[in-house]
């Protein structure tokens, strides 16, 4: 939040079993943060599951960095 009032963009990833908790801060903050979903669990994933996990969120992530206002 603090990069983002500064004008310096960011982009939280987050895995799907935290969708709850993100919407709950983000009201508490009153702040709406570009967030990336990746599929829950993260952890005991193989390096193969892990380069593909980030393949599939990289677009979204970049276009959230460059077309945030």
């Amino acid at each position: 939040m603090n990069l983002d009032s500064r004008g310096i963009p960011g982009v939280s990833v987050v895995t799907t079993g935290f969708t709850d908790a993100v919407a709950a801060q983000s009201q508490a903050l009153g702040f709406e943060p570009a967030i990336v979903y990746v599929p829950h669990p993260i952890q005991n994933r193989t390096a193969d599951e892990l380069d593909r996990i980030a393949d599939e969120a990289i677009e979204s992530a970049l276009a959230m960095l460059t077309t945030r206002g």
